[in-house]
């Protein structure tokens, strides 16, 4: 037995045209209209009991109706009260409607008339004067136009571009709101000043260590990233700041309680600005830069060590980078040292043997005029640079098997030739003069092999 009255249903029907219906048809509509409703109530309470409410709203009806894929019924208000009233058409079940409010015609007559709206006009004001901008409401304040001019342009700007092209102070709204707590936003600003601080090495010297050690540090990761990466953007001159930067990131590599993966792409584009950058250092002081790009190799030689297993992409694409910096002609000469050492630290021996012994040649003969100009800045760059060549070669001297006694007689004459035939006559004349004949033969025999690797594989 049905709770709803099958005779509201037949009313229905015959409303549609619907003359009779069986009763066992309106039985099971009775029914299944009973189930509706009460799985339609369910859906309405559990809204009411998430809301922490007592009293069932018309806004947990319709969202039970959303839930249940029904289109929700419309013109019900939650906020306001419904007033219901009582219809009787004959002797059956009453019928309850919701009363509509009267509107009193004498009251709307004399209610004032809203304000007429404003006509669409155009006016012509001065944007400027002399360069100067007036200040009238047509055009933006002061406070407006600085705000507007520091942020970045275009659907790819970012604040390290906007940051090269000469505004300082970017703001960037982030996209998801990050809290701190007011220890670590002290411990954040207090660690940055430490480490820039030129007066005090003992401040800088705690600094590092607490980077170095201190195990809570991991919300504060993605703001040390920024502050790195923004660092070496604004002080491409400043030699103190970029050296205190890297030794920045050598802390934080250090840290064996952070986990640093995910920032380790963040973290490369400053080490490497560092290492092949262009114009490092103040003008005028060629060398200067040079210590800032051994410490840049040797910072990502470590991060090389710890990240390529999970990263298997890194080294290729550090070597890449180093190796097309190394051989640019139009790079300046501290870029081509850059890009040796870096070649170097990522790739270790096996990159010296196939990616530097190969084009040592080649690339000799852009050190030639430099080294010839006596006196000159570009003079101690290319001694730098040939420096770091035969340094590089060094590498090949321990891991080449075999040594001067393994080659017959005959063949110990023609080793100046067959030298300079393969590293050329600068680095052949630096390797002769250093009287070590294992690194003559070590270059030998590194060539020859690679040669025959080379032959066997086309």
């Amino acid at each position: 037995m049905s709770v709803w009255n099958p005779d509201n249903i037949k009313d229905v029907a015959e409303s549609i045209g619907i003359a009779s219906l069986n009763d066992d048809v309106l039985q099971g509509l009775s029914s299944d209209i009973e189930y509706r409703l009460s799985q339609v109530l369910e859906e309405s309470l559990k809204f009411m009991r998430h809301s922490k409410r007592s009293t069932l709203s018309t806004q947990d009806i319709a969202q039970a109706l959303r839930v249940l894929d029904v289109e929700p019924l419309y013109g019900y208000e939650s906020t306001r009260p419904l007033r219901f009233g009582e219809a009787s058409i004959g002797p059956g079940q009453p019928i309850f409607y919701v009363e509509d409010e009267e509107v009193d015609f004498e009251k709307l007559i004399n209610a004032p008339l809203p304000k007429v709206p404003r006509e669409i006009t155009l006016t012509a004001h001065f944007l400027a004067v002399d360069g100067n901008q007036p200040t009238i409401p047509q055009n933006p304040t002061v406070a407006d136009s600085r705000s507007q001019e520091l942020v970045p342009k275009g659907p790819g700007a970012n604040p390290l571009s906007a940051a090269i092209n000469g505004a300082d102070n970017v703001t960037v709204k982030p996209l998801v709101k990050h809290v701190l707590s007011k220890e670590l936003q002290l411990y954040f600003s207090t660690a940055c000043s430490a480490v820039f601080d030129e007066n005090s090495d003992e401040y800088r010297v705690a600094a590092l260590t607490s980077l170095r050690t201190d195990p809570g540090l991991h919300q504060l990761i993605p703001y040390f990233v920024q502050f790195i990466a923004e660092k070496v953007t604004h002080n491409l001159k400043n030699l103190f700041v970029l050296t205190q930067t890297l030794q920045l990131t050598s802390a934080m590599l250090d840290n064996k309680n952070l986990y640093l993966d995910p920032y380790v792409s963040s973290l490369i584009p400053p080490v490497l600005t560092c290492l092949i950058g262009r114009h490092l250092g103040p003008p005028g002081a060629p060398l200067a830069s040079f210590s800032l790009r051994n410490t840049a190799a040797t910072l990502l030689d470590s991060i090389c060590k710890k990240y390529a297993k999970s990263s298997h992409t890194l080294k290729p694409r550090l070597g890449r980078t180093c190796l097309k910096h190394f051989l640019d002609p139009t790079k300046p000469l501290a870029t081509n040292y850059g890009g040796i050492i870096g070649l170097q630290a990522v790739g270790g021996v096996e990159a010296v043997r196939v990616l530097i012994l190969p084009n040592v040649k080649d690339y000799e003969t852009l050190l030639r005029e430099p080294l010839e100009d006596e006196g000159s800045s570009r003079q101690a760059e290319a001694e730098a640079v040939l420096t770091a060549l035969v340094s590089a070669l060094q590498t090949l001297e321990e891991d080449v098997i075999g040594s001067r006694n393994n080659i017959p007689d005959g063949e110990t004459v023609n080793h100046d030739q067959q030298l300079q035939e393969k590293v050329g006559p600068l680095v052949a004349g630096r390797v002769l003069q250093m009287g070590r004949p294992k690194f003559v033969d070590a270059l030998l025999e590194t060539g020859a092999a690679y040669a025959l690797r080379s032959s066997g594989a086309s």
